[in-house]
């Protein structure tokens, strides 16, 4: 106690010595000067995390890594992209969202008609009403349509999805293998009966005339793995004008009606395979099998929701303008003209990310007409821009394109309607699970009836929707 006291009165008495005190404070200057306090660290922006469907051309890629590249120079925010194949990106969301920390951007080709709709209905993902509701002029009406979902956490509907690119599907044919047997395209007929009739036929005569002996007429996805299978049975619902689920979102499938017509439309669809029209590997293929067998010139047509068969030959000048041709499908069974569906392509947000308004703004500078114009270029043209403002570029509106025009004229002036998720979301997961790819294979290597197989379908279908009903 003493001892403090005099250190106390020492450190006074030194302090009221005027130079003393100016040499210790002169010693305090010099000592801070030396050792200044740490600056405050100035905010680093977290960066932007971004799953995206890796493209069929690497053009395709080196474009949309372009626009990050720009927009990140713009922004001064670091981007991480990912690039993921078609089979794994979906897979890798899941995971990602079961630990807390999914990609602030995933852009999946399959995500529109299976797992986005029960994504926002569980409330993962961003509303985005204030990018795309904002601007909805600049969309195309199927495109809103097909990304305005339901919430059932905040019982609202909104914007869940940007849209980015639309398919169809389409029919390519040999038109090279039709006219060495001296067919020409004005003889495919356009009614339905008479159009898959034609394939039947011209196949024989490609056998029996050209090099090609074992070619087959219709190269048909009829496969549990490929969704091509979906879309395509889909499209044939339509055709027969067969709605499995009502405008209410209600389904219908228990009435014996609309039964006895999936399990003609089945029936139909399968004698093919029976006839031995389709090949015989068809009931194994994944999505990208039918391009392959048709493009080695095993099947004279196949039917595909995009345009990646032509555009993977653009190369070949005479091919791609001369000996491969793309039509439209025939009329509808009453003669009316066909309701194509089309999947919309979306960019979604989810709300786990971490950086939601860097994911807004760069969806928005993408989404661009020249830039979205020039992604879909860069993608040879293989699906078509959500934003028709984007297709005023001369890249789309070449009519001499055999292909590009053809697909043009089917979103532009063509009925269209988007899948039945959007009436009711529980049909997403009829498509996840590919129910109509399942019934398939039980009639065709199980060796089930229509009947039986269709039953089964509908069973299943019938468990989603109640236990959607109940989540």
């Amino acid at each position: 106690m003493l001892q403090s006291y005099a250190i106390r009165r020492w450190l006074r008495a030194l302090l009221s010595r005027p130079l003393l005190a100016g040499l210790l404070g002169l010693l305090l200057a010099t000592l801070i000067a030396c050792n200044p306090p740490a600056p405050e660290a100035s905010p680093v922006n977290p960066p932007l995390r971004i799953y995206w469907n890796r493209g069929l051309y690497p053009a395709e890629d080196q474009a949309l890594q372009q626009v990050v590249n720009d927009w990140k120079q713009q922004s001064q925010t670091p981007v991480e992209l990912s690039f993921l194949s078609a089979d794994d990106i979906l897979n890798q969301t899941i995971i990602a969202l079961e630990r807390g920390d999914p990609p602030d951007i995933l852009f999946a080709h399959r995500a529109d008609y299976t797992l986005a709709p029960r994504w926002a209905r569980e409330g993962k993902l961003v509303e985005l009403s204030d990018l795309v509701g904002a601007v909805q002029e600049k969309y195309s009406p199927i495109a809103l349509k097909s990304a305005y979902l339901y919430n059932k956490k905040n019982k609202k509907q909104g914007y869940y999805g940007v849209p980015i690119e639309m398919q169809a599907m389409h029919v390519h044919y040999w038109r090279d293998l039709l006219n060495q047997t001296g067919l020409k395209d004005t003889d495919i007929p356009n009614d339905w009966n008479g159009f898959w009739k034609f394939w039947q036929q011209a196949a024989r005569q490609v056998q029996n005339q050209t090099s090609y002996k074992n070619i087959y007429g219709l190269g048909l996805p009829l496969s549990t793995k490929a969704s091509d299978t979906y879309f395509l049975f889909e499209q044939i619902l339509e055709a027969y004008n067969i709605h499995p689920v009502d405008p209410q979102g209600h389904l219908r499938l228990s009435e014996p009606a609309v039964r006895q017509s999936v399990i003609t439309a089945m029936k139909w669809l399968s004698q093919f395979y029976r006839d031995q029209d389709v090949p015989p590997d068809a009931v194994n293929w994944v999505d990208s099998d039918n391009n392959l067998d048709f493009l080695n010139r095993n099947s004279l047509m196949t039917v595909n929701p995009s345009l990646s068969i032509p555009a993977s030959q653009q190369d070949d000048r005479l091919l791609y303008l001369e000996q491969l041709a793309t039509r439209e499908l025939p009329n509808k069974p009453d003669g009316t003209p066909m309701n194509y569906l089309v999947s919309v392509k979306q960019a979604l947000v989810f709300e786990a990310g971490k950086n939601h308004q860097a994911a807004k703004d760069f969806l928005s500078y993408l989404t661009q007409p020249e830039r979205l114009s020039a992604y879909g270029q860069a993608a040879l043209g293989r699906s078509v821009p959500a934003i028709p403002a984007a297709l005023k570029q001369p890249f789309w509106q070449d009519t001499t394109d055999p292909h590009i025009a053809v697909a043009l004229r089917q979103f532009s002036q063509r009925p269209n309607r988007a899948f039945y998720n959007l009436l009711n979301p529980a049909y997403s997961q009829v498509q996840a699970e590919n129910i109509w790819g399942q019934a398939l294979h039980a009639i065709l290597v199980e060796g089930q009836t229509a009947e039986v197989a269709v039953d089964a379908a509908i069973a299943r279908i019938q468990q989603i929707f109640a236990e959607w009903d109940q989540g």
